[in-house]
């Protein structure tokens, strides 16, 4: 019988691809999610979801529930045997968390904090938390590897998901386990120390993103404890060699402007991905163009996202 795990957040962007990893894997997801980040599709699902249902022809047991709603979640563990939970849920504007800083923590702690205390609770200690390359702050070296300083965070959002790393280490010690709709796009700041003045990231592609979490899950079955694993393709790409590389793939110009440096950025932030490559036999597949060209696909047929239920994925 497929194990089941719990993907929060699960609707979102992020959180979708994944439940399609991990139903090919062969696990049973059980996914819940308040719509925060998530359209709602038909049947009060929402709609990545029932886009998946439908590519994968298969069933996927939704629950609207906002983490924090305690008796909800505990309601939800009652009815259900979790192996494991994938956590994706939260607030994660970085802009938005310097604005909202009160608003970040009472989401993202407090969430948090009642899904720990339930699983607790009823015996579930597998956690694969998807946290952020935000929690290294402004970094110290380049690429960035597991070794590197945490805590330094430049943002509101960057603390709570250090936070939360904090929390779930703590706890694991504790137990000893384990489109083309906007005039213009805004370049926030070209003066930083980049090789043209823009922001650097490590970007990378979704599905990617999804095998590699898929891999984490996997490898709680070792007993592995409590693992930090840097998920990236280990190479940096400025703003505006992004906006080239999707005016390429789309075969349109990409009109920008340059605005003002955004509240808690860092210049540069890319990932040494080498542990995640040699502990968890996981490694980025696709490249840059490969990224821009699917996302210009999705974003073709689906130009006002998941709002327009006639489009396809």
């Amino acid at each position: 019988m497929a194990q089941k795990v719990l993907v929060t957040g699960g609707g979102g962007y992020i959180g979708s691809h994944c439940v399609v990893e991990l139903i090919e894997a062969g696990f049973c997801p059980v996914v819940i999610d308040n719509f925060s980040n998530a359209v709602r599709g038909e049947g009060d699902i929402p709609e990545s979801l029932r886009r998946i249902e439908k590519i994968l022809d298969t069933r996927i047991e939704f629950h609207e529930l906002d983490m924090l709603d305690r008796p909800g979640l505990e309601k939800l563990f009652k009815q259900h045997s979790f192996s494991a939970v994938m956590h994706f849920a939260g607030l994660k504007a970085v802009g938005e968390s310097v604005e909202q800083p009160l608003r970040y923590y009472r989401v993202n702690l407090t969430a948090t904090m009642n899904l720990l205390e339930v699983m607790q609770t009823h015996g579930v200690h597998n956690l694969v938390f998807s946290s952020s390359a935000t929690v290294y702050g402004d970094p110290q070296r380049l690429p960035i590897d597991e070794q590197h300083p945490v805590g330094g965070c430049t943002n509101p959002y960057g603390k709570t998901k250090y936070f939360i790393e904090e929390m779930i280490m703590d706890q694991c010690k504790a137990e000893k386990v384990a489109v083309g709709r906007r005039k213009h796009l805004n370049v926030f700041g070209n003066d930083y120390n980049t090789i043209d003045g823009t922001g650097v990231r490590d970007y990378i592609h979704v599905v990617d993103l999804a095998k590699g979490h898929i891999s984490a899950l996997k490898k709680l079955n070792e007993n592995c404890g409590c693992k930090v694993y840097n998920l990236g393709t280990g190479t940096g790409y400025s703003v505006l060699q992004i906006v080239k590389a999707m005016e390429k793939a789309s075969g349109k110009e990409i009109l920008y402007q340059i605005a003002p440096r955004r509240g808690g950025d860092v210049a540069s932030c890319y990932a040494d991905p080498c542990l995640a490559e040699k502990e968890l036999a996981w490694k980025a597949d696709f490249d840059l163009e490969r990224m821009c060209t699917d996302l210009w696909r999705w974003q073709s047929k689906n130009p006002t996202g998941f709002t327009n239920n006639n489009m396809t994925s």
